[in-house]
């Protein structure tokens, strides 16, 4: 009978529904994808579209999931990466979702892959649009330092190697005939890019290239005066 934080302000006292007040659930609504890309980009980032920036509501609802445990919050979350990836795409298309996956100490901590679940609620939300879509992963994350502990340059040093393909993981084929399907490459939040590039060329080792890759926020640069 504890009262419910929102997840997006951290506010006791407003009526919380789905994880979210009222005023933060506008805050969310009001978010439209956009194309981000760091600067310097890494070689080899796929085309990036993300939510919003990382801040506000948005920024507080993914540390409360990914860092406070509230777990109910992938299914709206995951509803809004699966508006990135129909923004992304540009229509309805059949669809891979790879999500970057966690590696094994990060999943440990979080109960779970925190990805892997946001790409099943984004799944789930595109088939109700008739989107035909899978989410594969046959990727694995070796064991690297906490990111946020490190420089850009440590940064691209700890993801150089950091995914491999898994083993005996299946590589979707389109069949015959079928439309081949447009593989869209999943993270929660991008910052220099370096991870996603990383996973990205790990994707295409195992012959699935990302065309695009959606996220949930993207930071911004601050600029020294």
């Amino acid at each position: 009978m504890l009262p419910v934080e929102c997840a997006g302000c951290r506010d006791r006292t407003a009526t919380v529904r789905r994880g979210f007040c009222p005023r933060c659930v506008a805050a969310l609504e009001a978010l439209a994808p956009r194309p981000v890309r760091p600067t310097p980009a890494p070689a080899g980032l796929p085309p990036c579209v993300a939510l919003g920036p990382y801040a506000g509501p948005l920024r507080e609802a993914l540390l409360a999931y990914k860092e406070r445990g509230r777990h109910g919050l992938a299914r709206p979350l995951g509803g809004l990466l699966a508006e990135v990836v129909a923004d992304a795409v540009g229509g309805t298309r059949p669809v891979l979702l790879a999500p970057v996956p966690d590696t094994a100490a990060a999943a440990r901590a979080r109960y779970g892959d925190h990805l892997d679940r946001l790409a099943r609620h984004a799944a789930v939300r595109l088939r109700r649009a008739g989107w035909p879509v899978r989410v594969v992963r046959p990727l694995r994350a070796l064991p690297r330092p906490d990111s946020t502990t490190l420089d850009r340059a440590g940064r691209a040093r700890a993801v150089e190697s950091a995914f491999r393909p898994r083993p005996g993981a299946a590589v979707p084929r389109p069949r015959a005939g079928a439309p081949t399907p447009v593989v869209v490459l999943l993270d929660d939040i991008v910052t220099t890019g370096v991870t996603l590039a990383a996973a990205g060329r790990a994707l295409s080792a195992t012959g699935l290239s990302p065309q695009v890759a959606a996220v949930l926020a993207a930071t911004e640069k601050r600029h020294r005066r």
